[in-house]
């Protein structure tokens, strides 16, 4: 299936993948009553943090993602991720972490567990980090380093 203008859109595996994440995220709130926000998991794997589940718990959710990433990859016959080096992605990678950090919380745990809590907070963060993606997307477009 492809969509008109985006003829490398994969709308069926971004639904797949989307679901598994509700699931993982409701599989966490409804049977161990935490929420399924991959920072604070990764604070408590790595003892940043001291409450909320345990440390080997919070390992093998951190462990999980990438583990099933493989999977998914090895089964589809690869992926083709050639849109930024190791060094951009170190440097993204911990601007990431500096913003989750001063957000209180990540995408996941704001945008998915946080807002279909209703919490108002993560609400805000949510409108805040995709509004400065696409302002990201349409400066640098702007600037002809095409993103989209």
């Amino acid at each position: 299936m492809t969509l008109p203008g985006f003829p490398e859109a994969a709308p069926l595996a971004g639904l797949a993948g989307g679901v598994l994440i509700g699931l993982a995220a409701a599989i966490m709130l409804l049977g161990l009553g935490r929420i399924a926000g991959v920072s604070g998991l990764a604070a408590k794997a790595v003892g940043l943090r001291g409450s909320g589940i345990a440390q080997g718990g919070a390992w093998m959710f951190i462990v999980g993602l990438p583990l099933g990433a493989l999977i998914v990859m090895l089964a589809s016959g690869g992926i083709d991720a050639a849109f930024a080096n190791p060094a951009t992605l170190a440097i993204a990678g911990l601007i990431v972490g500096i913003g989750t950090r001063l957000g209180s919380g990540c995408t996941s745990g704001h945008g998915v567990c946080g807002v279909s809590r209703l919490s108002a907070r993560s609400m805000v963060a949510t409108m805040t980090f995709m509004a400065t993606g696409i302002a990201t997307v349409a400066i640098m477009n702007a600037l002809g380093l095409e993103v989209l």
